[in-house]
């Protein structure tokens, strides 16, 4: 049997809450699947972590992640802790120090989820981004010069290496090719003319290797419209740390809400472990009300399983999850129902185990 060891880092708001869903999902796997096991062990880092510590982890929390086979997060953030704390704190530094230069954010309307836009068939949101996610926008470089002054002034430095555009550009374009469908680079080079210009010019060099892949490139703006217009014109999409992060939950907004937006931080090359996410806020304002919307962690754990090498159960969660949405009996609230955290999480695990 392989078992794998989890990392569970519930984090804040409702974090805990959906996470524990996921991990239901998990046992329930190992139950129906006796060549699968898992173990788990829980660490109380985030907010709460840090308001009592002064830290949103340990010093020494990477050399402990490092034992495990995957990280399983589930939100950070909360009132009377800023912001960039919670997110450099503890998300980028297992991103950046776990070398998960790879997001995957699948933007794809399941069966049964509500589509803001109009006359849009199903078929038509299917897309899977690609997103760099290890320097770029969010490199952390730059100054701040005469704080609290008339002429105070800072510095936000983008960083656009050739080893971090090519490798992440290489693997959509390997991507690509495996799924045979076509691969879309979103940039902004006719007005950031160092970074994008760069950017552009490495998807093309890059994309010599792969005369079969279909490509398109489009300035960021005109994608923009296009994911809300035109959204079936999207299969395989690579871009840069930022853009990736606000195309995202546009994405996530046109395919059924941000309780449907799940991620996955790779390090494809398994040095590390790579790490797990449901892609919406902590939402403190309703953490312990039963309220929280499981699904986007759901789907994570669909992720982690492809990760492992097990795609027919990360379909199998997929399909229980559209078939939750399309019998509505227990939908949870942000999608038009009554049943809470714990009895849509119940319903998955009904549903795998009827599968």
């Amino acid at each position: 049997m392989n078992t794998y060891k989890i990392a569970v880092i519930g984090g804040d708001g409702v974090g805990p809450e959906v996470c524990r869903e996921g991990k239901k999902v998990l046992h329930k796997i190992a139950e129906l699947d006796k060549g699968i096991g898992f173990e788990f062990e829980d660490f109380p880092w985030g907010c709460e972590y840090y308001l009592e510590h002064g830290e949103m982890m340990p010093q020494d929390a990477l050399e402990t992640l490092k034992k495990f086979d995957a990280v399983y997060l589930g939100a950070v953030g909360f009132p009377g802790v800023p912001d960039h704390i919670s997110l450099w704190d503890i998300l980028l530094k297992i991103r950046k120090g776990f070398d998960q230069y790879i997001n995957l954010r699948p933007i794809k309307l399941l069966k049964g989820a509500p589509c803001p836009l109009a006359g849009v068939k199903r078929e038509q949101i299917d897309m899977l981004v690609v997103r760099e996610n290890s320097e770029g926008e969010y490199a952390g470089s730059g100054s701040w010069m005469y704080k609290g002054k008339i002429n105070e002034v800072v510095i936000q430095d983008s960083v656009f290496s050739r080893l971090g555009c090519e490798r992440v550009i290489r693997y959509a374009y390997e991507l690509a090719k495996k799924e045979k469908k076509t691969l879309t680079s979103i940039s902004k080079a006719n007005a950031l003319n160092y970074s994008m210009v760069f950017w552009d010019q490495i998807f093309e060099e890059v994309g010599r290797e792969y005369p079969d892949v279909e490509t398109y490139s489009y300035l960021v703006d005109a994608a923009s419209m296009f994911f809300v217009k035109e959204p079936e014109r999207f299969q395989i999409v690579v871009t840069s740390n930022l853009f990736g992060d606000i195309l995202t939950d546009l994405g996530a907004a046109i395919a059924g809400g941000m309780g449907l937006a799940a991620g996955a931080n790779i390090n494809p090359e398994r040095l590390y472990p790579s790490m797990f996410e449901p892609i919406h806020g902590s939402a403190p304002d309703i953490a312990g009300t039963g309220q929280a919307n499981p699904l986007a962690a759901v789907w994570s754990v669909s992720q982690m399983m492809d990760f492992f090498g097990y795609e027919e159960w990360g379909k199998r969660i997929l399909d229980a999850i559209e078939q939750l949405l399309t019998e509505k009996k227990s939908l949870p609230r942000d999608l038009g129902g009554s049943s809470t955290t714990e009895a849509v999480g119940n319903e998955i695990v009904r549903l795998l185990e009827r599968a």
